[in-house]
């Protein structure tokens, strides 16, 4: 179940979780929420969090740790569907790349590119493109 902690009044994962703003949600239980990334690395690429606010692994209470992978191993399942090879990746910190101080975890399916991680700018994900992977990644 979702707790409120002071650091998720501005937080914006914890305001999606909540439904309080919009967001492309493929996947949701009592413990996690996974949506699709506005701004991709890929095709596909989204965003599983706990719905509980913590910043960090670390912070994440040890009886919370089987919902949340469960969660995150349900997203790589459903990712199959788009490709079989991606990348799971969690930036822990400033100094590491991490944006959003809110746990999550990155699941960026890849397509045979060199490096999908590059400098450049990301495209917005389109309207229609969310629409069609809302529908392949929903599904159980």
């Amino acid at each position: 179940m979702a707790r409120a902690s002071p650091d998720a009044k501005a937080c914006i994962f914890c305001d999606i979780a909540a439904h309080r703003i919009p967001a492309y949600i493929v996947y949701e239980d009592a413990e996690a929420v996974a949506f699709l990334d506005l701004f991709p690395f890929t095709r596909g690429h989204l965003l599983v969090v706990p719905k509980h606010h913590v910043a960090r692994l670390t912070e994440l209470p040890p009886a919370e740790y089987a919902p949340y992978v469960r969660a995150l191993a349900t997203m790589c399942r459903r990712v199959d569907r788009l490709t079989r090879d991606y990348n799971v990746s969690s930036n822990q910190g400033a100094a590491a790349g991490q944006i959003v101080f809110h746990l999550h975890f990155h699941v960026i399916p890849r397509y045979g590119e060199a490096n999908p991680f590059h400098t450049a700018p990301r495209e917005r994900l389109s309207e229609e493109d969310a629409r069609t992977l809302v529908a392949t990644l929903s599904a159980p």
